[in-house]
């Protein structure tokens, strides 16, 4: 059997990280939780330091989900490396049998992601629009980094999470460099993965109910900048979510901007993102206080 370990990414965490490591610990031999919370304690995850076979890191700083991602993968190389590595989120607590069967598809050396269906279980559905009546393996082009499972080999083959992407599309870069290596990413709906996409509002648009999520006008740039940057990178070799890609920013330009307040300066930080993404360029005044690249 190969050996297993996690990294769990904490942000401001509630009682859920718990539960998240717990669970973890069923089916990995390690679980390192890297908390992003900038300041000085008491923080929820310094009361898992006592833990057989956990590991805490938190200094402080909030590095964004790339640099956590990194910090907690270069932990687990000593004593003795992982054969597959678990990323998940704090509030991403795994059904019994789904580390063990997204691992049956990584003995296939062409495969070099497996993860989970995300599921919404105060509606009862899958996040994701077509999921229910799809195959219950697909090959993806992405899939969203809390929940996936990577085989360590191919982890130190493309390389470590994008740091200068700090929080959106990390999981996005990461799938398209691993199909770019010649491997490929499956999602096993039969595993679902209960995950959450913050709050969501409901606004009337053109006398139509829309639901949106709302972030905060600094996330903005970060989606438009790196989505952007993705669709310059891999219009080529992913044309299909290149298109896809494009149409969801330019679908959230609208509706960010037209239901939103404070909607001039929402709007701002996407055209600057969007500038930027095309410059290659990161304007570091779109950081949340206390973080850094």
């Amino acid at each position: 059997m190969p050996t297993i370990a996690a990294v769990t990414t904490a942000f401001h965490p509630d009682e859920r990280l718990t539960a998240v490591v717990e669970a973890a610990l069923k089916s990995c031999t390690r679980v390192v939780v890297v908390d992003n919370t900038p300041g000085d304690g008491p923080f929820l995850s310094d009361t898992l330091r006592d833990r057989h076979g956990v590991t805490v890191l938190r200094d402080g700083r909030n590095r964004g989900l790339a640099g956590a991602l990194n910090a907690g993968v270069d932990e687990l190389t000593s004593p003795e490396p992982p054969d597959l590595i678990l990323f998940l989120d704090q509030d991403s607590v795994l059904g019994e049998d789904l580390v063990t069967g997204l691992a049956e598809h990584l003995t296939d050396p062409t495969v070099g992601i497996a993860a989970p269906a995300p599921w919404d279980e105060e509606q009862g559905r899958y996040y994701e629009p077509g999921t229910a009546n799809g195959p219950d393996i697909a090959e993806r082009d992405v899939v969203i980094t809390s929940g996936m499972l990577v085989r360590r080999n191919v982890l130190t083959e493309v390389g470590p999470f994008r740091s200068e992407f700090f929080v959106d599309h990390v999981d996005n870069d990461f799938c398209l460099r691993v199909r770019t290596a010649g491997y490929r990413v499956l999602r096993d709906k039969r595993h679902k993965l209960p995950h959450s996409l913050g709050q969501r509002n409901q606004h009337k648009l053109a006398g139509l109910s829309v639901a949106s999520s709302r972030h905060p006008t600094w996330r903005l740039y970060w989606i438009a900048r790196n989505g952007t940057v993705l669709i310059k990178e891999h219009r080529k070799d992913a044309p299909v979510w290149s298109r896809n890609t494009a149409l969801y920013l330019a679908w959230w330009f609208a509706l960010r901007t037209a239901i939103e307040a404070p909607r001039g300066p929402r709007a701002m930080a996407m055209l600057r993102g969007f500038r930027d993404g095309a410059r290659g360029r990161t304007s570091q005044r779109y950081l949340p206080p206390g973080a850094e690249i």
